[in-house]
């Protein structure tokens, strides 16, 4: 299939980025800094790799993505609306009272999600069963999960990750937002996951490593998904929390703050100069 709405990632990423800033500020809402660290991957992925229409978004072939840190999930409803899924203006309404676009990503309502989720842990075992249901019925759509490098610390993302590998999903693709900052600390401080790469070969994965910003690395791996058949594939992003603004980066407390006034306009000066 050729995709209706293929698009330059660096723009899509940068008006994620606008998006999810204006959208959280209206709104109220954090995880503003868990939102810019993935835009690139959601830029590279919904503007080049997935399989998608958005005039037909139940199109039965389509590629299944599912946020698994959902409490970052402005920036898949602005990855939607910029792929044409809902009209930009119901951005505005984000995690407002009525609105259909709840603070943690839902699929009620929402042209373009396939799963609700906000508790972690959930998005990769949901997936492997996904992934599972259409090796059995010979489908050959593919199923991306967006993870956070703390929610590597529940036991199910672990319990998935068996059950992937036992069952030769090579149809899966995980791809952990390695910012290496979780709610209120350093993910080394918290709960340590190295080596990450190894473990997650050692259950049985493809894996690969990539500058989560780097738009060209980042398709490049995901054009030659599966990296090995009959394994799932991993693709371990090393990002920057708040990545784009430069007060934001490498910071904890962007992980809960809001955006407003003098902090909104310095966000928004910094991303309106990004290229």
């Amino acid at each position: 299939m050729t995709r209706p709405n293929e698009q330059d990632p660096g723009t899509l990423a940068r008006n994620i980025r606008l998006h999810a800033l204006r959208m959280t500020s209206l709104g109220g809402t954090s995880h503003i800094g868990s939102i810019f660290s993935m835009a690139d991957i959601l830029a590279v992925l919904f503007g080049k790799v997935l399989q998608i229409d958005p005039a037909l978004p139940k199109w039965p072939n389509r590629d299944r993505f599912v946020l698994s840190k959902g409490h970052a999930g402005a920036g898949v409803y602005a990855a939607l609306a910029e792929c044409g899924f809902f009209d930009r203006q119901i951005l505005d309404t984000h995690c407002q009272d009525g609105s259909i676009l709840s603070g943690h990503v839902s699929h009620k309502g929402v042209p373009g999600v396939e799963l609700s989720t906000g508790s972690l842990g959930h998005g990769l075992p949901v997936c492997a069963g996904m992934a599972y249901a259409g090796k059995i019925a010979g489908k050959k759509h593919r199923i991306f999960c967006v993870l956070s490098d703390g929610e590597c610390d529940e036991g199910s993302i672990w319990e998935a990750m068996i059950f992937a590998a036992h069952h030769k999903l090579d149809n899966l693709v995980a791809v952990v937002d390695y910012n290496k900052i979780q709610s209120l600390a350093a993910v080394s401080e918290t709960l340590g996951l190295e080596p990450f790469g190894d473990k997650w070969r050692s259950f049985g994965w493809s894996v690969r490593e990539v500058d989560g910003h780097d738009l060209a690395a980042l398709e490049m791996d995901f054009s030659q998904i599966p990296f090995e058949s009959a394994r799932p594939s991993c693709i371990i992003a090393h990002t920057t929390k708040g990545k784009g603004v430069s007060f934001m980066e490498n910071s904890v407390l962007w992980h809960y703050r809001t955006a407003r006034g003098e902090e909104y306009d310095a966000a928004k000066r910094e991303l309106d100069a990004l290229p």
